[in-house]
C-alpha cells in the first residue's frame, strides 16, 4: 500500500512536469513569444524628388507584433527608445543625408523577437548667413558691396550699374533692383549689381533665394549667381561661376541653371533649363545644393539639373554671392524698344552649411 502511494505520487509529479513542458512550448498558460514583427517608417516630406525627406529629419514610426507588450528601439544614432506603444515620432538632427540601421525588439516578459530596418534621412543644414531685407534703405553695407560701371565686363551690356536708391533699395521687406531707361554716363539704361565679395564667402552648402523676376520684356537679364573668391588672381573662367538662376526676357519664364569653368565657359557652359510659368508675377525659391561631389539646381525644391563635381573643377573653394539685372548684351539679347522700367524683387537670401 505504501509503495503504491509513492508510485502514484511519482506519476503525478511526472504528469505535472510534462504538462508544464507542453504549455511552455505551446504557449498555453505561460508566456508566449511575440511574432509577426512589422516595422514601417515614413520620412516627413518624402516624395519621388526628395526620397529622404524635406530636411526636417522627422520620421513617423509604426511598429507592431502579435503578443507584444513592449518594444525596444535602437535608432542607429546611439539613442534608444523603450515603449509600450509602437507608434511614435522621432527627429534626427545630424545635418546632411545619413543612413541609420534601426534595431527593433518586441517583448512579452522574457520572450522577444527582433528585426532591423535601414533608413536614409536628410536633415537640412544650419543657417550660416542670411539677409531678410527687413530694414528699409540701402542694402546692409556689412553684407553687400557694389559693382559700378558699364559694359557688363565683356558681355556688351547696355546698362550702367549704380548704387543710387533709384536703382537699388530695401523697401517693404524686399530688396528691389530697378532697371530704368535713362541716359546716364554714356549709357541708355541704369540698374544695380550688388555682391558679398570681401564681406562673405563660403565653400559648399545650400543657397536659397526667394525672388520675383522683372517683367520688363525683351532685354532684361536678371541673375542670382556666385563667383570664385580668387577671381582677382585667377581671372574668369578659372575662378568658376555658379549661376543659381538666370532669366532673359526674350525667353519668358525659361529659367537657366549653369556653371562656367575653363573649357565650359561662354556659350558652352554646363547648363539646364526649367519652365516657371509665373516667374515674373510670383515669388519662387531658387536654390543650389553644392558639395564636393555634385551641384544640384532647384526651383521650389524641384530638382532640374545635377552637375557632377570633381577636384578637376574650380568649384571646390570659397565663392561669393551676386545679385543683378543687366540689359541686353551677349545673353540678354535684343532690348524691347518700348521698355521703360522693371523691378527685380528679392525676399531673402539664405546660406546653409
Amino acid at each position: 500500500m505504501k509503495v503504491f502511494i509513492n508510485f502514484t505520487a511519482l506519476v503525478g509529479i511526472f504528469l505535472l512536469l510534462s504538462c508544464s513542458s507542453i504549455d511552455r512550448n505551446s504557449g498555453e498558460g505561460t508566456v508566449t513569444k511575440p511574432s509577426n514583427l512589422l516595422i514601417s517608417a515614413a520620412i516627413v516630406g518624402g516624395n519621388a524628388q526628395n526620397p529622404n525627406g524635406n530636411g526636417s529629419g522627422t520620421v513617423n514610426f509604426s511598429i507592431s507584433a502579435t503578443n507584444a507588450t513592449s518594444y525596444k528601439i535602437l535608432l542607429g544614432n546611439g539613442e534608444t527608445k523603450e515603449l509600450t506603444n509602437g507608434n511614435f515620432t522621432y527627429t534626427y538632427t545630424t545635418s546632411g543625408t545619413n543612413t541609420y540601421v534601426i534595431y527593433v525588439s518586441a517583448y512579452n516578459s522574457g520572450q522577444f523577437v527582433s528585426s532591423t530596418l535601414s533608413l536614409t534621412v536628410f536633415v537640412g543644414s544650419s543657417l550660416v548667413w542670411s539677409d531678410e531685407f527687413n530694414v528699409d534703405g540701402a542694402p546692409d553695407s556689412a553684407k553687400w558691396g557694389y559693382d559700378l560701371g558699364s559694359g557688363g565686363w565683356g558681355n556688351n551690356e547696355s546698362q550702367y550699374y549704380t548704387n543710387r536708391p533709384e536703382n537699388v533699395i530695401v523697401q517693404d521687406g524686399l530688396l528691389k533692383i530697378k532697371t530704368l531707361k535713362e541716359s546716364f554716363s554714356g549709357s541708355n539704361y541704369t540698374s544695380a549689381r550688388i555682391l558679398t565679395k570681401d564681406k562673405f564667402s563660403f565653400k559648399y552648402g545650400r543657397v536659397e533665394i526667394k525672388a520675383k523676376l522683372p517683367a520688363g520684356g525683351g532685354g532684361t537679364w536678371p541673375a542670382l549667381w556666385m563667383l570664385g573668391s580668387n577671381i582677382s588672381s585667377a581671372g574668369w573662367p578659372a575662378c568658376g561661376e555658379i549661376d543659381i538662376m538666370e532669366h532673359v526676357g526674350n525667353s519668358l519664364n525659361k529659367v537657366h541653371g549653369s556653371l562656367h569653368s575653363p573649357g565650359r565657359s561662354g556659350n558652352t557652359p554646363g547648363t539646364s533649363t526649367v519652365m516657371v510659368p509665373d516667374a515674373t508675377t510670383e515669388f519662387h525659391i531658387y536654390a543650389v545644393d553644392w558639395s564636393a561631389t555634385s551641384i544640384k539646381f532647384y526651383v521650389d525644391n524641384q530638382l532640374f539639373y545635377t552637375f557632377t563635381n570633381t577636384a578637376s573643377f574650380p568649384f571646390n573653394q570659397d565663392f561669393f554671392l551676386i545679385i543683378n539685372c543687366a540689359m541686353g548684351g551677349n545673353f540678354g539679347g535684343t532690348i524691347n524698344p518700348g521698355f521703360t522700367s522693371s523691378t527685380f524683387e528679392i525676399d531673402y537670401v539664405r546660406v546653409y552649411n
